[in-house]
């Protein structure tokens, strides 16, 4: 059993090592700013995603037609853009409104952590988006998330129910991962795209919780917990834990679990909640079978069927960080890398 013990030692110390440092790095942040009294402020980036397509696909005729037929196809654009200015300077002169033919496909990306941690930039994207948002367009959301806290990932959720009550239509395409909290968000859509192998699902909820009461007992260690409340605080990592705290957090667990299914039985009433509320995630060409999803297709796909009929505008929120902020956000997002890949490690279903 001594394997055990230096195994349980050597993550109790670097536990401590990983505290200390997070304490050192947050340290300088707030000593950086113990003298700002202003909000955090940062600006909409947006992008037109035709215009990117386009300059790809100039950039691969140019490399690879004929000289004389580039020429002449650069000559037939430039005419056909002339042509189009002048419509829509003839528009102008017989006051007619303005707008463009074509609806507008607005495209969000969310990339989520385990505290959802991108919703305030979610919020602003989608504020910014339903000041503007005219008769048939639509919002399209690129979400990868495995999930994580249930109050982060329930404010995302309710960040596209704002979308909903505005009567737009709302797509959701899942390319990697839509799991737990990154599902709840998802189901909101009015659809649901993923790619073949995308992981869908995982509609559970989970807590892991060590405990290190044996080990410091042995040591001789005494470790006290005071409350107010029979059930401030029923599972401890350094406390004893008693059987009428365990029973207390599985009977929050169960209820935070009909909570979701509740929330996600309600998005989408056609699915069979009992038989998809195992816990379980199935890939996309699984999950279209169980009604997870509404079909086969990935984000690129989605974007480049609708490129000659619409116009796609990228609409990103980006904060402004100080230096000392970017050195504690880089830090932490190491760590938060190393956490992720023991994780995966531990337990990853499948390997390819």
């Amino acid at each position: 059993m001594n394997y055990v013990y230096d195994f349980l030692l050597f993550l109790a110390q670097l536990l401590v090592l990983i505290g200390g440092l997070l304490i050192f790095i947050n340290g300088i942040v707030a000593i950086s700013s113990r003298y700002k009294t202003e909000l955090k402020e940062g600006q909409i980036e947006v992008r037109k995603i035709n215009e990117k397509y386009e300059t790809a696909r100039n950039v691969l005729r140019e490399a690879s037609w004929d000289e004389h037929d580039w020429k002449k196809e650069k000559k037939s654009e430039k005419k056909r853009i002339k042509q189009e200015a002048k419509d829509r300077k003839k528009q102008a002169s017989s006051s007619e409104e303005i707008n463009s033919s074509k609806s507008r496909l607005y495209v969000i990306d969310f990339q989520g952590d385990i505290k959802a941690s991108q919703v305030e930039n979610l919020r602003e994207e989608i504020s910014t988006v339903l000041s503007e948002l005219g008769k048939g367009d639509e919002i399209l959301l690129r979400l990868e998330s495995p999930g994580g806290m249930v109050h982060g990932y329930g404010l995302a959720a309710s960040q596209l129910m704002r979308i909903k009550k505005a009567g737009a239509h709302l797509t959701v395409s899942v390319d990697k991962v839509a799991a737990s909290g990154g599902y709840m968000m998802a189901c909101v859509a009015s659809e649901i795209v993923a790619a073949p192998f995308a992981l869908i699902g995982s509609v559970g909820v989970v807590a892991q919780i060590p405990n290190f009461h044996k080990l410091l007992k042995k040591n001789e260690i005494d470790y006290e917990i005071l409350t107010a409340g029979e059930f401030k605080r029923t599972m401890t990592v350094l406390g004893e834990n008693t059987y009428k705290g365990r029973e207390k957090f599985m009977l929050e667990l169960e209820d935070t679990h009909n909570l979701f299914k509740d929330f996600v039985s309600h998005q989408r009433p056609k699915l069979n909640i009992s038989d998809i509320a195992t816990g379980e995630v199935w890939y996309g060409e699984r999950a279209i079978e169980h009604g997870l999803i509404d079909s086969i297709k990935t984000s690129d796909e989605l974007i480049q069927e609708r490129l000659e009929s619409w116009d796609i505008f990228s609409v990103k929120f980006v904060v402004n960080h100080s230096w000392q902020e970017k050195i504690g956000m880089a830090g932490e997002t190491a760590i938060a890398r190393i956490f992720s890949r023991i994780w995966q490690w531990s337990s990853a279903r499948f390997r390819l």
